[in-house]
């Protein structure tokens, strides 16, 4: 068990000295993350738009 802790502690300090190195994205790469960016920002201010909505709704009904 101690071995285990060990070997996990000199991992995580390998992996601290020896970063990954940053690989450049691809042009496809590049506009496939920024649309889904973009989605990921419309779906956020949708939701956020419906549960406003909502909200004004449910104090209308009162």
């Amino acid at each position: 068990m101690r071995q285990h802790a060990s070997s996990t502690r000199l991992e995580l300090e390998a992996n601290r000295v020896f970063k990954p190195a940053e690989v450049e994205l691809s042009e496809y790469a590049k506009l496939q993350k920024a649309f889904d960016d973009n989605r990921e920002r419309l779906k956020s201010e949708r939701l956020a738009r419906e549960a406003a909505e909502s909200e004004r709704r449910r104090k209308k009904r009162r």
